[in-house]
């Protein structure tokens, strides 16, 4: 059964425009390859690190969203581990935490409806 996963990982700031768009295409691939699914790939762009990693202050920051089974996760996780441009990586299951959202959303949305049914007046007859 496929989950949905957040995997966001730092390349090296120092990384020409083409070698950051190869590894980002690699990493998609990896995903695909492996049978899972990529719903959307954003690059957060150069971003100043809470510490100092392997030297560098800065790192360039990417966030996949996808689809996928854990041990397609744990595959693509691998080939992170040993890519060298990649500085820093973590993965995280989003789909329970995504079914809470929905959840409390939708508490809130009737919550709401009955808040506005309580405010609204009722409807009287003008004398006239």
């Amino acid at each position: 059964m496929a989950r949905e996963y957040e995997m966001m990982f730092i390349l090296q700031p120092d990384l020409a425009e083409e070698e950051t768009e190869k590894i980002i295409g690699q990493a998609t691939e990896w995903v695909t390859s492996s049978g899972g699914e990529v719903v959307e790939v954003e690059k957060i762009g150069i971003r100043k690190l809470a510490y100092r990693i392997d030297g560098h202050r800065d790192g360039f920051y990417v966030l996949i969203r996808l689809q996928a089974e854990g041990d397609t996760v744990k595959q693509i996780e691998r080939r992170l581990k040993v890519t060298d441009p990649i500085i820093k990586f973590i993965s995280v299951r989003v789909d329970e935490e995504l079914k809470k959202l929905a959840k409390i959303k939708k508490i809130r949305e009737k919550r709401d409806a009955r808040r506005k049914a309580r405010a609204r007046p009722p409807a009287t007859a003008e004398a006239g």
